[in-house]
């Protein structure tokens, strides 16, 4: 098994992790808080600025390895409110379209420098992925 750190041209881990992990045809992007580039602090404002920074700090590392959001199959969401899930719902529908991938948002107690909302996502390399709707009655 070989595995490659894929890491945007902005942005760094603050601990000892990768950004993103490619194994296989597969990509493993670490959960992201939502943290400025530039300065490497929190941004200011609400929940759904946070649930936005924090997609585009996903966004960049999607896009260092070549993949967009269409690729992404699996995305969990850590909130430390669910009473902020409608608002980071509305954020998070603008980035993605269907098939919508696979989700998961849990509860947590808190997350890293007092953020309100932490995402991480799987994503599967384009020529290796096939997307198909199945509805089910």
């Amino acid at each position: 098994m070989t595995k490659t750190a894929i890491t945007p041209s902005k942005g760094k881990a603050i601990g000892p992790y990768s950004l993103a992990i490619q194994s296989g045809d597969l990509v493993f992007l670490s959960g992201q808080i939502p943290l400025d580039g530039a300065t490497g602090k929190l941004v200011e404002g609400d929940v759904a600025a946070q649930a936005r920074q924090s997609l585009e700090n996903l966004k960049a590392i999607l896009d260092a390895a070549g993949l967009s959001f269409a690729h992404v199959v699996k995305t969990t969401i850590f909130l430390t409110s669910m009473g902020d899930f409608a608002a980071v719902n509305e954020v998070y529908k603008s980035y993605v379209s269907e098939p919508y991938p696979a989700r998961s948002t849990i509860a947590v107690a808190a997350l890293p420098m007092g953020a309100k909302v932490e995402i991480e996502m799987i994503a599967v390399r384009p020529e290796e992925a096939s997307f198909e709707v199945t509805r089910i009655a």
